[in-house]
């Protein structure tokens, strides 16, 4: 098996190990498409693992995330000194996080760059929450937050999107796409997060204030959808959504998340629609 193929097949694995969400409608998208955005998906899921790690201090944090914002500004990453960076760190940290240059190896020259900046400006901002320590005050932080964390996602994916086939989409739904999914995790996760000691929910917000955040995100989102044309991108955009809409109204009925029977169905539904 020849390197290229072997980075492949890892990448394969390590996507279906770290994305429930996004694997299954990456593995409909036809080549080249289904290797740029499962790279993409996985550099960014690097720093992501860097962010949410439990045994790392939030200074350690701050320092690897703008470290490695520093190195994808550069026009070639420098897989040295990434090794330097995180080889102190070897053994807590994931398989994912650690292989970040693979990952940026394995995305098409073409638009590599674009996934590097997205990455990066994901990264330090990352890094700039650690800081705060998570401590989102109001809207505008949450915002501020979800569009680092997810909302940059969605800017990626339109920029693969153009380079792919000239798929013009409008930039700031392409934000509320991943800021809606994003804030379904919120909601999904609040209890989890509670017990670990952070919350991402705004100073004095009820539960309702949060749904009715998602939900308007989630309308942005079905407004993206509307740019999208080529039948394979429509299909990854749609199911993650439609499985995020199902989660919500779950969450609504008081159940934790929907039953794997459900996502299968929502799947198969969308790809024979």
């Amino acid at each position: 098996m020849s390197e290229a193929k072997k980075l492949q097949k890892d990448a394969n694995n390590i996507l279906k190990q770290t994305s429930r969400t996004f694997y299954i409608p990456i593995t409909l998208l036809k080549s080249p498409l289904d290797q740029t955005v499962g790279s993409a998906y996985l550099c960014m899921r690097a720093v992501d693992e860097i962010e949410d790690h439990e045994e790392l201090e939030s200074e350690t944090k701050q320092y690897l995330l703008r470290a490695i914002s520093e190195l994808l500004k550069r026009d070639t990453f420098d897989e040295e000194a990434f090794h330097e960076l995180v080889q102190p760190y070897e053994t807590i940290l994931p398989e994912v996080s650690l292989r970040l240059g693979d990952w940026v190896r394995l995305c098409p020259d073409g638009i590599a760059g674009k996934v590097k900046e997205s990455t990066g400006v994901m990264a330090s901002g990352m890094a700039d929450w650690a800081e705060k320590e998570w401590h989102i005050k109001n809207e505008n932080d949450l915002d501020d937050y979800t569009y680092y964390v997810a909302g940059l996602v969605g800017v990626m994916l339109s920029d693969i999107w153009q380079w792919y086939d000239g798929t013009q989409t409008d930039r700031g739904l392409a934000i509320g796409y991943g800021r809606g999914l994003q804030a379904v995790n919120v909601l999904r996760n609040q209890d989890e997060d509670k017990e670990r000691g952070v919350s991402f929910v705004p100073d004095g917000w009820t539960r309702d204030d949060l749904f009715a955040y998602t939900e308007k995100n989630l309308t942005k989102a079905d407004e993206y959808l509307k740019d999208i044309n080529t039948r394979t991108i429509k299909l990854f955009c749609r199911i993650p959504l439609a499985l995020a809409k199902r989660t919500l109204k779950a969450l609504k009925e008081g159940r934790e998340k929907i039953s794997r029977n459900e996502v299968e169905t929502i799947v198969e539904d969308i790809k024979n629609d």
